[in-house]
């Protein structure tokens, strides 16, 4: 007989696997329950570079970033979770900042020389940072969890008070579908579109920032690499665009030609869950107790294991309601 669980996390994206992982490796029976399987959800599409994450003051968001970056480190000295760190340069064009927010507290720099940026950029920075190779990790994520106990069912949630019913913890990691479910106005979706390529030698990363609604971006994972990237507010087509993947290909050729006639692999498209804030927090749903640990936009991998303690902290916490 199969045992009735202590939490059902209603999600299976890097948010919600992070927070069942996090539940169970505290001793608690946690069913993970969602409509898509994890290799099906938007954190498969990602990048995906850690960091950075840019917040109001007096949010927990750095907080939360410093503790996701230092797990990050320790995983990248096991290749089989698709962690590594690695090289790349952060550029700038004319008139943007020489530095994205953020990146200063948790990472090093050095300056470009001008004769090694690229056409059209005006400053540059070389940093190492952890890169994650999403559908890799996401096997982890999903074999660390069965390992400790776990179980994941594939089934749409239609409300947190039909859950609500069956476990007294609820864990909301639902994305997107927030807006719906909760509901949630403050959440909307942000389309990505990546055009995975074979990689023809490349072993530093590039981002061009800051970011608008699109960018130059590359990333290495072994044998491919991740091109990027755009960001269509309000967009939930999960269709590659072809007229996008070509743009996104001409400007990563122009930083690196080497891309230009690289095979394509396959094109990864995603919802990012935008919210002001990412929401983590609790709340009373009938008899049970429910944690939201949503609305982390395109940072959800770089927030994710200090969001899911967090969270964990507070649903587990007597007295939090």
């Amino acid at each position: 007989m199969t045992p009735t669980p202590d939490v059902i996390v209603v999600g299976a994206g890097v948010i919600g696997l992070t927070t069942a992982i996090t539940l169970s490796e505290r001793g608690l029976r946690v069913l993970i329950r969602a409509a898509l399987e994890p290799a099906r959800t938007t954190s498969a599409a990602a990048g995906a570079m850690i960091g950075p994450a840019t917040a109001p003051p007096g949010t927990a968001v750095h907080e939360w970033e410093r503790a996701t970056i230092a797990v990050f480190t320790d995983l990248a000295d096991d290749p089989s979770t698709g962690v590594h760190l690695q090289r790349g340069m952060l550029a700038a064009p004319a008139g943007a900042p020489p530095a994205p927010p953020g990146f200063a507290d948790a990472t090093q720099f050095e300056p470009v020389a001008a004769g090694d940026l690229p056409a059209g950029f005006e400053y540059g920075l070389w940093t190492t940072v952890p890169a994650v190779d999403m559908p890799r990790y996401l096997e982890y994520l999903t074999g660390r969890f069965l390992a400790s106990g776990g179980r994941i069912e594939t089934a749409f949630v239609r409300s947190l008070a039909d859950v609500a019913a069956e476990a007294a913890l609820i864990a909301n990691c639902t994305g997107v579908g927030a807006r719906e479910l909760v509901p949630d106005d403050a959440v909307h979706a942000v389309r990505g579109q990546h055009v995975v390529v074979a990689n023809p030698g490349l072993d530093t990363f590039f981002l061009e920032a800051p970011f608008g609604p699109a960018w130059t971006s590359y990333f290495p994972h072994g044998d491919v690499v991740v091109l990027g990237g755009i960001a269509a507010v309000d967009d939930t087509s999960l269709v590659a665009d072809p007229a996008i993947a070509h743009d996104i290909v001409e400007r990563c050729a122009k930083v690196e030609p080497r891309l230009r006639d690289a095979p394509v692999i396959e094109h990864r498209v995603g919802l990012r869950p935008a919210r002001d804030i990412p929401r983590v927090e609790l709340e009373a749903i009938g008899p049970a107790r429910c944690v939201h640990n949503y609305g982390h936009g395109g940072v959800g991998v770089t927030l994710s294991w200090g969001c899911a303690r967090a969270a964990a902290d507070l649903l587990v916490t007597p007295g939090s309601v």
